[in-house]
């Protein structure tokens, strides 16, 4: 049973470090979370503040994911231009886009006024 269960881990590693070896979205995510967690750290955040930016790094890389094995899959479907592909590819990149906005929005709401003391 265990056995079974660290194959599965390793598969899912295995699968996270080629998503952050090849694609360039992982490492803008990765920067940008870098940068928000220095500036928690600079700004002291206060702990619910900080937990709500650890979940939006964490939900923005499942989306993140989620998104690269959907684009993944549709391409070992067919590498042809067509357009249910497309509209699943674009959907799915809308829904990272929806979340991006809305985790800036969120950032916004906790880093502004520590930076110009509202």
């Amino acid at each position: 049973m265990f056995k079974k269960h660290s194959i599965s881990f390793i598969h899912a590693f295995d699968g996270m470090i080629w998503a952050l070896r090849t694609q360039p979205n992982y490492k803008i995510h990765l920067l940008l979370s870098l940068l928000s967690l220095i500036g928690a750290y600079i700004y002291k955040i206060d702990y619910y503040e900080l937990l709500l930016i650890i979940f939006l790094i964490t939900v923005g890389l499942v989306v993140e994911t989620i998104n690269t094995g959907l684009e993944q899959t549709t391409d070992a479907i067919d590498r042809k231009i067509r357009e249910d592909i497309k509209i699943a590819k674009d959907v799915a990149a809308a829904a990272m886009l929806i979340y991006s906005m809305g985790a800036t929005a969120i950032a916004l709401m906790i880093f502004l006024p520590k930076i110009f003391k509202f």
